[in-house]
């Protein structure tokens, strides 16, 4: 009797890649009887990879490369799939010498699309394109969206929260790695004030002075500035327990989406097109179309290449949120 496969999968960046590429894990899973499934990418995401039962075991780079390879090697993987495409991954599927399935990255059609505006990208999602990448394994999409597991420990009570938010909020995170990608403080009050329901703020610690600016400026009955308070697992309890949830394009957006939540998602610099909008969940596109620079990037920048930034800065709020809208006739 054949013993059951073993495959390898790889994508070190970022922690919406990472959540990205669940669906991927599930299916191989679930459709290859007895697979083995081992995932591999930094140990800056161990926890979001630790706790899903899709995953048989984990490795996690954390620096030393090569006895990262050495321990893979002593795996005798059957297959390894390549979701990152990267040269960390090249170097590491070359010295498996197994057989691989590679992301196929869209390279020069994004360039053409973010340098000239001339846009030959298929409207793809970057999931369904991760889904092509084992089709020769005979896997399908199940259709049934990303998948975010939250261990009990890291589970948020109510009383861990102010009482003007414990029984109903918003959550809004607020962070990203990149300026172009994060509307100005000025801005996220505008949209605070206009949302005009209890807010919890989420990102790190590099985002709690703009929640402090914030909630300073709104009032803590409205605004509790999470930022920082809370891990990664803990931020996603708050965002499965919120009403509803705005976020920049960043890995809580598709954290949120993996949870089922409707997401208010704001673009900037990047744009929805370049196939990384929220999966298989309700959600509103916020952003400011019409303008011939947008998208100046692929990942985002530290400053608008045209110094307006007006992607951001003339970005509409003449929206509703219905969720809300619903609550109040409720209560009337």
């Amino acid at each position: 009797m054949a013993s059951p496969v073993k495959i390898l999968v790889l994508r070190f960046s970022s922690i919406g890649d990472v959540v990205l590429t669940s669906p991927v894990v599930r299916c191989l899973k679930e459709q290859l009887p007895g697979a083995h499934i081992h995932y591999c990418t930094k140990l800056t995401y161990r926890s979001i990879v630790d706790y899903n039962p899709h995953i048989d075991k984990c490795y996690y780079l954390d620096g030393n490369l090569v006895d990262l390879i050495r321990q893979l090697r002593a795996e005798q993987y059957d297959y390894v799939v390549d979701l990152q495409n990267g040269f960390t991954a090249g170097l590491i599927k070359t010295m498996l010498g197994r057989r691989t399935f590679s992301l196929d990255t869209p390279g020069l059609r994004n360039w053409l699309y973010r340098r000239w505006k001339i846009s030959t990208l298929a409207p793809q999602h970057i999931v369904d394109r991760y889904l092509e990448t084992v089709q020769p394994l005979g896997i399908e999409n199940d259709e049934r969206g990303l998948d975010y597991f939250i261990p009990y420990k890291d589970q948020v009570e109510a009383d861990w929260l102010p009482t003007t938010h414990r029984h109903d909020y918003v959550a809004f995170a607020i962070g990203g790695r990149h300026l172009t990608k994060r509307l100005p403080v000025s801005r996220m009050i505008e949209l605070c004030r206009k949302i005009n329901h209890p807010i919890v703020l989420l990102g790190d610690n590099e985002d709690r002075k703009a929640g402090e600016l914030i909630a300073n400026e709104l009032g803590r009955h409205l605004i509790f500035n999470a930022c920082g308070l809370f891990n990664l697992n803990q931020s996603a309890s708050l965002l499965q327990q919120a009403r509803v949830v705005f976020s920049h394009d960043k890995g809580l957006m598709h954290i949120a989406a993996a949870l089922q939540k409707k997401v208010y998602s704001i673009w900037g610099s990047t744009t929805p097109q370049l196939g990384e909008y929220p999966y298989k969940t309700p959600y509103v596109l916020l952003e400011k179309t019409g303008l011939a620079c947008r998208p100046c990037t692929q990942t985002g920048l530290n400053s608008c290449p045209l110094k307006h930034f007006r992607c951001m800065n003339e970005l509409s709020f003449d929206f509703e949120v219905k969720e809300l809208r619903q609550k109040k006739k409720n209560f009337e």
